[in-house]
């Protein structure tokens, strides 16, 4: 199943330290076969806040989404972001191709009725 490491940045700029990041990332994702999906456009809010912007980055699996992050490339470049933007960062799964959420919910439909019982 495909992970997925999102970013949350919620006070986006430019500066000589994060284009710098910008122009290193790219060799960091390499060897985990990280894919840019989202990378900081403007959002079109619909519901709620969303200050700032939204990086999706894809991997084959978690592993390789967690090694990347904590490899010694991505945490040689990491300061030059975390010094000049304030953000968010998660690890998540991604569903299979064949994912239903109807049968999600017959699952829960299932487990409501056990209490129920």
């Amino acid at each position: 199943m495909p992970a997925f490491a999102l970013a949350h940045l919620r006070t986006p700029q430019i500066n000589d330290d994060i284009i710098e990041y910008l122009e290193r990332i790219q060799a960091t994702l390499e060897p985990y076969q990280g894919r840019f999906r989202v990378h900081g456009p403007t959002v079109e809010v619909i519901e709620g806040e969303w200050p700032g912007s939204l990086v999706i980055i894809e991997f084959p699996d978690t592993e390789r989404a967690r090694s990347w992050y904590a490899s010694p490339a991505y945490q040689e470049i990491l300061p030059l972001r975390l010094r000049h933007i304030e953000g968010s960062a998660i690890i998540v799964d991604g569903v299979a191709e064949d994912y239903d959420p109807a049968r999600r919910a017959a699952h829960f439909r299932e487990a409501v009725q056990l209490l129920a019982d």
